[in-house]
């Protein structure tokens, strides 16, 4: 007997169990894309705080760390000082210049600078040359010197001559010093000759030795042919005889001996200056000098400027007497001496340059010391001022330099800081993003140094911690 198994229906309603299957499915996947969501957002979440604490940290850094960026200082460039010209009232003869010690060149001179004779200025160089082997120490009198029979022929000599003389004892011994005096103030043609022979064995000995003296300090216009100057072959320019005065008088001892209207010399009594301008118009020396058809005169004078003086040199070749020479140079220093003057060229503390830095800090750079200069007529003087570009920079350190300059002359003087720049700190840093970035403080309230058309006024372009002073 057979049997059948007995299958499900398939049509129908579906059992109940299956419903509650698919729903528990449906809601596992819901559960399933919630939760996906719910890590979406909260990853997402942490990813935002993350990156947020991830920037904050760079800008923090970034801000801290950021470099101090450069002051560039603006200058306040001094005017110039430029004073109306002087006018040299020249004589109207003969040939001439006049010049100062310390000054370049000369202050004025004549249009001709022909070669004449300088007769007894030629005294002048033989002292030089004289002194240039037996030196004498200020206050000094130099070694003695005996004077003897050939010595009195070669007084007799001159005097045949018609020239210069002043007495010469047989026996007498004089110092150096004493022997320059009576050869200078009286010009005494033969103690010229004496002191020649005395120092290089004979006259001609001075005359070589004074050429090559000559060559070796540059006057190469003078030429000398023998100690006294006698002969008319001694001759010069006036612009080498000016400079001829200016190493007399660097000479201490030769100086002195110029400026001396007398000297009491024992054996020989008082010799008198020949120079009649000493102790006028500002003139202490130095020689005069005739020949039967001219007088002339190589001289110095002294005249206050401000808190120091200055030295002018000066000669006039050609006058027909000594009279009208002195009458001309009289006026001539009396044009000369107002054209020197005292310029303040800087104050002590004149404020030169300032600075500021992008958090506020402002400073400003001040003359350490203050200048003054004396100049001739309308040479300009000027200052230049160069400073340096600052970061950080305490008080009172030195950040540059000004120049004063006049004419040949220049002088120096130290800027200081008059202020300081300390680093702004982190919480300026941290509130103030982008505020030391250096394009934005070199656009804000710095600005570029400044550089006058007048003047060299610069910042250097290297920036620099100025040290403490």
């Amino acid at each position: 007997m057979s049997r059948t198994t007995a299958e499900p229906p398939t049509t129908g309603p579906r059992p109940a169990y299956d419903d509650d299957v698919e729903r528990a499915q449906q809601r596992a996947a819901a559960r399933r894309r919630m939760y996906r969501r719910r890590r979406i957002v909260v990853f997402g979440a942490l990813a935002i705080v993350l990156a947020l604490l991830l920037g904050a940290g760079a800008y923090a850094a970034n801000a801290l760390n950021a470099p101090i960026p450069t002051a560039t200082a603006v200058v306040t460039d001094p005017a110039p000082v430029v004073a109306p010209a002087q006018q040299v009232a020249g004589p109207g003869f003969g040939t001439w210049a006049i010049g100062a010690v310390g000054f370049p060149g000369t202050l004025a001179q004549s249009e001709d600078q022909s070669p004449l004779p300088s007769a007894s200025i030629t005294k002048v160089i033989t002292s030089l040359v004289i002194l240039d082997r037996n030196p004498i120490a200020p206050g000094e009198e130099g070694p003695s010197i005996a004077y003897t029979d050939d010595d009195v022929d070669i007084y007799w000599d001159m005097v045949a001559q018609n020239g210069s003389v002043a007495p010469v004892p047989a026996g007498s011994s004089l110092t150096l010093k004493q022997s320059l005096e009576t050869m200078l103030l009286p010009s005494g043609n033969n103690y010229a000759i004496s002191l020649s022979n005395w120092a290089f064995g004979s006259e001609q000995g001075l005359v070589d030795a004074a050429r090559g003296w000559l060559d070796a300090h540059g006057l190469v216009h003078t030429t000398i042919a023998d100690a006294s100057g006698l002969s008319l072959e001694n001759t010069s320019t006036p612009t080498d005889l000016v400079q001829l005065g200016q190493l007399a008088l660097a000479d201490p001892v030769l100086a002195e001996i110029v400026a001396m209207k007398s000297a009491e010399i024992p054996g020989v009594g008082t010799v008198t200056n020949s120079n009649k301008l000493l102790g006028t118009h500002g003139v202490d020396g130095i020689k005069t000098g005739t020949t039967d058809d001219a007088a002339n005169l190589l001289f110095s004078a002294d005249y206050p400027v401000g808190a120091t003086s200055v030295t002018v040199v000066g000669v006039v070749l050609g006058a027909e007497t000594h009279a009208v020479l002195n009458d001309a140079i009289a006026t001539m220093l009396d044009s000369v001496a107002p054209g020197f003057h005292e310029v303040q060229a800087l104050a002590a503390g004149q404020e030169l340059a300032s600075y500021a830095q992008p958090w506020g800090q402002t400073a400003v750079a001040r003359a350490r010391d203050g200048a003054s200069v004396v100049v001739w007529s309308d040479t300009p003087v000027d200052v230049e001022v160069q400073v340096d570009d600052l970061t950080l920079a305490t008080d009172d350190s030195e950040v540059g330099t000004a120049i004063v300059h006049a004419g040949d002359q220049q002088l120096t003087v130290p800027i200081v800081l008059d202020g300081s720049f300390e680093d702004p700190g982190a919480w300026w840093r941290l509130q103030n993003p982008g505020g030391l970035d250096p394009v934005q403080s070199s656009a804000g309230a710095r600005g570029a140094a400044t550089i006058s058309s007048s003047t060299s006024s610069t910042s250097s372009t290297s920036p620099v911690v100025a040290p403490a002073a």
